[in-house]
């Protein structure tokens, strides 16, 4: 009954003991190939002004303009209270001048959110490029 079931060493084919390097090869050659197509090519030339050349002189900016939003919903320009026209205007007029200072806004944490967005809303409408928002930073004791 069990007669054809008998094997022998002979019927096994001989194992085999080399590393087959073909696929390692394949797929170093894929990420050496991946490699040289994701370098950029360096054509492109920068051009910095590095120290001890010629630089064209930039005009030196004021002292920056201080916009404080407070609590209440009133906007201050370097301490005068403003209505939301009365600093349009201010910045309509700011933004013909050249050289134009750099502008900080201040809020009061309790500020309402929506005056802060007009407010800068209104920065950006005139142009203004140097806007900073500062004064909410927590310096360690």
């Amino acid at each position: 009954m069990a007669l054809g079931l008998h094997r022998t060493d002979a019927d096994e084919p001989a194992l085999m003991l080399e590393i087959n390097t073909t696929p390692l090869v394949d797929v170093l050659l894929v990420l050496l190939v991946m490699l040289i197509i994701t370098i950029p090519v360096q054509l492109h030339a920068i051009k910095m002004a590095l120290p001890g050349t010629a630089v064209a002189a930039v005009p030196v900016a004021t002292a920056p303009i201080a916009i404080h939003i407070e609590a209440d919903a009133r906007i201050l320009w370097n301490g005068e209270v403003l209505t939301m026209t009365q600093l349009d205007a201010r910045l309509a007029q700011l933004a013909r001048a050249p050289g134009a200072a750099p502008i900080q806004i201040r809020t009061q944490r309790a500020a309402a959110y929506g005056v802060f967005v007009q407010v800068l809303a209104a920065t950006r409408a005139h142009g203004f490029s140097r806007v900073a928002v500062v004064g909410l930073e927590r310096i360690p004791p």
